[in-house]
Protein backbone atom coordinates (compact mmCIF):
# COMPACT_ATOMS: atom_id res chain seq x y z
CA UNK A 1 0.00 0.00 0.00
CA UNK A 2 2.91 2.78 1.18
CA UNK A 3 4.58 1.51 -2.14
CA UNK A 4 1.63 2.91 -4.22
CA UNK A 5 1.19 5.74 -2.77
CA UNK A 6 5.26 6.68 -2.25
CA UNK A 7 4.80 5.80 -6.64
CA UNK A 8 1.96 8.21 -6.88
CA UNK A 9 4.08 10.92 -4.75
CA UNK A 10 7.11 10.57 -6.80
CA UNK A 11 4.95 11.22 -9.93
CA UNK A 12 3.37 14.12 -8.97
CA UNK A 13 6.44 16.12 -7.15
CA UNK A 14 8.48 15.49 -9.83
CA UNK A 15 6.07 16.31 -13.42
CA UNK A 16 4.25 18.36 -11.29
CA UNK A 17 7.03 20.00 -9.98
CA UNK A 18 8.47 20.52 -13.49
CA UNK A 19 5.56 22.13 -14.93
CA UNK A 20 4.86 24.82 -12.00
CA UNK A 21 8.34 26.08 -13.14
CA UNK A 22 7.38 26.49 -16.41
CA UNK A 23 8.53 23.35 -17.72
CA UNK A 24 6.25 22.21 -21.16
CA UNK A 25 5.04 18.62 -20.05
CA UNK A 26 4.03 17.81 -24.03
CA UNK A 27 7.58 16.92 -25.31
CA UNK A 28 8.99 15.17 -22.10
CA UNK A 29 5.35 12.75 -22.34
CA UNK A 30 5.81 12.75 -26.28
CA UNK A 31 8.89 11.47 -25.62
CA UNK A 32 8.45 8.61 -22.55
CA UNK A 33 7.36 6.11 -24.90
CA UNK A 34 9.95 6.15 -27.20
CA UNK A 35 12.82 6.38 -24.23
CA UNK A 36 11.07 3.96 -22.23
CA UNK A 37 10.62 1.24 -25.26
CA UNK A 38 14.55 1.31 -25.35
CA UNK A 39 15.17 1.52 -21.47
CA UNK A 40 12.31 -0.50 -20.60
CA UNK A 41 13.02 -3.54 -23.12
CA UNK A 42 17.24 -3.47 -22.12
CA UNK A 43 15.93 -3.71 -18.42
CA UNK A 44 13.70 -6.88 -19.36
CA UNK A 45 16.50 -8.49 -21.85
CA UNK A 46 19.59 -8.18 -19.33
CA UNK A 47 17.00 -9.42 -16.49
CA UNK A 48 15.91 -12.75 -18.51
CA UNK A 49 19.65 -12.89 -19.31
CA UNK A 50 21.21 -12.59 -16.22
CA UNK A 51 18.46 -15.27 -14.53
CA UNK A 52 16.85 -18.47 -14.62
CA UNK A 53 13.09 -18.79 -15.11
CA UNK A 54 13.19 -20.22 -11.49
CA UNK A 55 14.42 -16.32 -10.62
CA UNK A 56 12.51 -15.31 -12.49
CA UNK A 57 9.40 -16.52 -11.31
CA UNK A 58 10.60 -15.34 -7.68
CA UNK A 59 10.81 -11.98 -9.08
CA UNK A 60 7.48 -11.83 -10.60
CA UNK A 61 6.25 -12.81 -6.68
CA UNK A 62 8.42 -10.23 -5.25
CA UNK A 63 6.29 -7.24 -5.70
CA UNK A 64 3.01 -8.96 -4.53
CA UNK A 65 5.64 -9.06 -1.16
CA UNK A 66 6.52 -5.42 -1.98
CA UNK A 67 2.76 -4.41 -1.79
CA UNK A 68 1.15 -6.75 0.11
CA UNK A 69 3.83 -6.77 3.25
CA UNK A 70 5.27 -9.50 5.39
CA UNK A 71 3.42 -12.80 5.21
CA UNK A 72 3.05 -13.53 8.70
CA UNK A 73 1.68 -10.98 11.40
CA UNK A 74 1.97 -10.49 14.94
CA UNK A 75 -0.66 -13.65 15.75
CA UNK A 76 1.70 -15.86 13.07
CA UNK A 77 4.41 -15.40 15.30
CA UNK A 78 2.41 -16.16 18.70
CA UNK A 79 1.01 -19.33 16.93
CA UNK A 80 4.36 -20.35 15.68
CA UNK A 81 5.83 -20.25 19.37
CA UNK A 82 2.61 -22.19 20.56
CA UNK A 83 2.36 -24.85 17.89
CA UNK A 84 6.19 -25.73 18.25
CA UNK A 85 5.92 -25.88 22.08
CA UNK A 86 3.27 -27.98 22.11
CA UNK A 87 5.19 -30.46 19.24
CA UNK A 88 8.46 -30.03 22.18
CA UNK A 89 5.95 -30.63 25.00
CA UNK A 90 4.37 -34.22 23.35
CA UNK A 91 7.69 -35.03 22.71
CA UNK A 92 8.89 -35.03 26.66
CA UNK A 93 5.83 -36.32 28.00
CA UNK A 94 4.61 -39.33 25.17
CA UNK A 95 8.17 -39.46 23.78
CA UNK A 96 9.03 -39.74 19.60
CA UNK A 97 6.00 -42.53 18.72
CA UNK A 98 3.61 -40.55 19.84
CA UNK A 99 5.44 -37.06 17.46
CA UNK A 100 6.33 -39.46 14.46
CA UNK A 101 2.67 -38.88 13.03
CA UNK A 102 2.64 -35.36 13.12
CA UNK A 103 5.91 -34.41 12.09
CA UNK A 104 5.93 -37.21 8.89
CA UNK A 105 2.47 -36.08 7.74
CA UNK A 106 1.98 -32.51 8.79
CA UNK A 107 -1.06 -32.11 6.55
CA UNK A 108 -2.65 -34.45 8.21
CA UNK A 109 -1.78 -33.95 12.10
CA UNK A 110 -4.75 -32.31 14.25
CA UNK A 111 -1.86 -29.97 15.88
CA UNK A 112 -0.73 -28.49 12.71
CA UNK A 113 -4.50 -28.35 10.99
CA UNK A 114 -5.42 -26.12 14.07
CA UNK A 115 -2.91 -23.28 12.80
CA UNK A 116 -4.04 -23.33 8.90
CA UNK A 117 -2.10 -19.26 8.17
CA UNK A 118 0.96 -21.60 9.39
CA UNK A 119 0.68 -24.61 7.22
CA UNK A 120 0.09 -22.50 4.49
CA UNK A 121 3.76 -21.81 4.91
CA UNK A 122 5.47 -24.83 3.53
CA UNK A 123 9.02 -23.81 4.26
CA UNK A 124 8.15 -23.10 7.88
CA UNK A 125 6.37 -26.44 8.15
CA UNK A 126 9.22 -28.05 6.46
CA UNK A 127 11.71 -26.81 8.88
CA UNK A 128 9.58 -27.94 12.05
CA UNK A 129 8.85 -31.30 10.55
CA UNK A 130 12.21 -32.06 9.27
CA UNK A 131 14.16 -31.19 12.25
CA UNK A 132 11.62 -33.25 14.59
CA UNK A 133 11.73 -36.22 12.11
CA UNK A 134 15.42 -36.31 12.43
CA UNK A 135 15.05 -36.13 16.21
CA UNK A 136 12.26 -38.79 16.29
CA UNK A 137 14.12 -41.26 13.95
CA UNK A 138 17.28 -40.91 16.16
CA UNK A 139 15.72 -41.62 19.17
CA UNK A 140 16.87 -39.13 21.08
CA UNK A 141 20.46 -39.60 20.54
CA UNK A 142 21.16 -35.91 18.62
CA UNK A 143 23.61 -33.67 20.58
CA UNK A 144 21.52 -30.04 20.45
CA UNK A 145 24.60 -28.18 18.63
CA UNK A 146 24.07 -30.79 15.83
CA UNK A 147 20.17 -30.24 15.58
CA UNK A 148 21.29 -26.63 15.49
CA UNK A 149 23.68 -26.64 12.92
CA UNK A 150 21.21 -28.61 10.85
CA UNK A 151 18.66 -25.43 11.51
CA UNK A 152 20.75 -23.07 10.75
CA UNK A 153 22.05 -24.47 7.01
CA UNK A 154 18.10 -24.97 6.21
CA UNK A 155 17.54 -21.48 6.79
CA UNK A 156 20.57 -20.24 5.49
CA UNK A 157 19.74 -22.01 1.72
CA UNK A 158 16.14 -21.21 2.18
CA UNK A 159 16.85 -17.35 3.10
CA UNK A 160 19.25 -17.20 0.20
CA UNK A 161 16.64 -18.20 -2.32
CA UNK A 162 14.52 -15.33 -0.90
CA UNK A 163 16.46 -12.67 -1.10
CA UNK A 164 17.63 -13.81 -4.54
CA UNK A 165 14.64 -11.54 -5.90
CA UNK A 166 15.22 -8.39 -4.15
CA UNK A 167 19.36 -8.98 -5.52
CA UNK A 168 17.98 -8.92 -8.80
CA UNK A 169 16.41 -5.45 -8.25
CA UNK A 170 18.96 -4.13 -6.69
CA UNK A 171 21.21 -5.01 -9.76
CA UNK A 172 18.75 -3.90 -11.72
CA UNK A 173 18.61 -0.35 -10.48
CA UNK A 174 22.34 -0.14 -11.17
CA UNK A 175 22.00 -0.82 -14.40
CA UNK A 176 19.02 1.74 -15.12
CA UNK A 177 20.44 4.84 -15.16
CA UNK A 178 23.35 3.51 -17.80
CA UNK A 179 20.81 2.16 -19.75
CA UNK A 180 18.94 5.66 -19.13
CA UNK A 181 22.54 7.11 -21.40
CA UNK A 182 22.52 4.23 -24.04
CA UNK A 183 18.60 5.58 -24.62
CA UNK A 184 20.03 9.20 -24.71
CA UNK A 185 23.60 8.32 -26.83
CA UNK A 186 20.71 6.93 -29.38
CA UNK A 187 18.89 10.18 -29.30
CA UNK A 188 21.90 12.15 -30.22
CA UNK A 189 23.08 9.71 -32.83
CA UNK A 190 19.41 10.38 -34.22
CA UNK A 191 19.70 14.01 -33.75
CA UNK A 192 23.18 14.72 -35.75
CA UNK A 193 21.70 12.74 -38.75
CA UNK A 194 19.71 15.48 -38.74
CA UNK A 195 21.87 18.09 -38.11
CA UNK A 196 20.79 20.25 -41.12
CA UNK A 197 17.40 20.77 -39.16
CA UNK A 198 16.08 24.25 -37.68
CA UNK A 199 17.50 24.99 -34.17
CA UNK A 200 13.73 24.44 -32.98
CA UNK A 201 13.72 21.11 -34.46
CA UNK A 202 17.31 20.19 -32.92
CA UNK A 203 16.27 21.41 -30.00
CA UNK A 204 13.40 19.28 -29.79
CA UNK A 205 15.23 15.85 -30.96
CA UNK A 206 18.71 16.77 -28.12
CA UNK A 207 15.18 17.34 -25.56
CA UNK A 208 14.04 14.02 -26.47
CA UNK A 209 17.43 12.80 -25.66
CA UNK A 210 17.60 14.15 -22.53
CA UNK A 211 14.46 12.56 -21.29
CA UNK A 212 16.36 9.17 -21.78
CA UNK A 213 18.87 10.22 -18.96
CA UNK A 214 15.92 11.17 -17.03
CA UNK A 215 14.08 8.49 -17.25
CA UNK A 216 17.21 6.06 -16.55
CA UNK A 217 17.94 7.95 -13.22
CA UNK A 218 14.44 8.54 -12.41
CA UNK A 219 13.19 4.65 -12.63
CA UNK A 220 16.74 3.47 -10.94
CA UNK A 221 16.89 5.97 -7.61
CA UNK A 222 13.07 7.06 -7.42
CA UNK A 223 11.32 3.71 -8.03
CA UNK A 224 13.28 0.04 -8.60
CA UNK A 225 16.13 1.12 -5.64
CA UNK A 226 13.20 1.78 -3.36
CA UNK A 227 11.37 -1.44 -4.28
CA UNK A 228 14.42 -3.32 -3.61
CA UNK A 229 14.84 -1.83 -0.41
CA UNK A 230 11.22 -2.57 0.58
CA UNK A 231 11.76 -6.00 -0.41
CA UNK A 232 14.68 -6.49 1.74
CA UNK A 233 12.21 -5.40 4.69
CA UNK A 234 9.57 -7.46 4.11
CA UNK A 235 11.75 -11.15 3.81
CA UNK A 236 13.66 -10.02 6.77
CA UNK A 237 10.42 -9.50 8.77
CA UNK A 238 9.69 -12.97 7.20
CA UNK A 239 12.43 -14.43 8.21
CA UNK A 240 11.92 -13.47 12.48
CA UNK A 241 9.35 -16.84 12.41
CA UNK A 242 11.95 -19.13 11.13
CA UNK A 243 14.58 -17.79 13.89
CA UNK A 244 11.30 -18.21 16.53
CA UNK A 245 10.59 -22.17 15.63
CA UNK A 246 14.04 -22.47 15.59
CA UNK A 247 15.15 -20.75 19.09
CA UNK A 248 11.88 -22.85 20.28
CA UNK A 249 12.95 -26.01 18.95
CA UNK A 250 16.48 -25.62 20.40
CA UNK A 251 16.50 -23.95 23.88
CA UNK A 252 13.68 -27.11 24.25
CA UNK A 253 16.39 -29.56 23.78
CA UNK A 254 18.68 -27.83 26.03
CA UNK A 255 16.13 -28.36 28.65
CA UNK A 256 15.03 -24.77 29.69
CA UNK A 257 12.24 -23.90 31.76
CA UNK A 258 9.13 -23.30 29.58
CA UNK A 259 9.43 -19.49 30.37
CA UNK A 260 13.07 -19.33 29.13
CA UNK A 261 12.10 -21.30 25.99
CA UNK A 262 9.63 -18.83 25.10
CA UNK A 263 11.66 -15.58 25.70
CA UNK A 264 14.49 -17.37 23.82
CA UNK A 265 12.07 -16.71 21.43
CA UNK A 266 10.07 -13.78 21.59
CA UNK A 267 13.35 -11.93 22.05
CA UNK A 268 14.24 -11.85 18.58
CA UNK A 269 11.12 -10.94 17.41
CA UNK A 270 10.67 -7.21 16.08
CA UNK A 271 8.61 -4.50 17.73
CA UNK A 272 5.88 -5.05 15.52
CA UNK A 273 5.53 -8.88 16.17
CA UNK A 274 6.67 -9.18 19.34
CA UNK A 275 3.98 -10.13 21.71
CA UNK A 276 4.42 -9.18 25.90
CA UNK A 277 6.21 -12.17 27.70
CA UNK A 278 2.57 -12.19 30.04
CA UNK A 279 0.53 -12.44 26.71
CA UNK A 280 2.63 -14.95 25.61
CA UNK A 281 2.72 -17.53 28.36
CA UNK A 282 -1.44 -16.64 28.44
CA UNK A 283 -1.52 -18.12 25.19
CA UNK A 284 0.66 -20.87 25.60
CA UNK A 285 -1.50 -21.60 28.75
CA UNK A 286 -5.00 -20.93 27.05
CA UNK A 287 -4.21 -24.01 24.23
Amino acid sequence: MYAIIGVVILIVMVFGGFAITGGALGPVMEAIPHEMLIIGGAAIGATVAGNSLHELKLIGGAFGKIFKGPKHNKQDHIDAIILTSRLMKLLRSEGPVALESHVTEPKNSALFAEFPRLLANHALVDLIADTLTLIVVSSGTLEVHAVEEVMDNAMKTHFHEMHEPQHALQTLADALPALGIVAAVLGVVKTMGSIDKPPSILGAMIGSALVGTFMGVLLAYGIVAPMAGRLKQVIEADEQIFHAVKQMIIASLHGYPQPLVVESARSGLGHANRPGLSELLDSLRGR
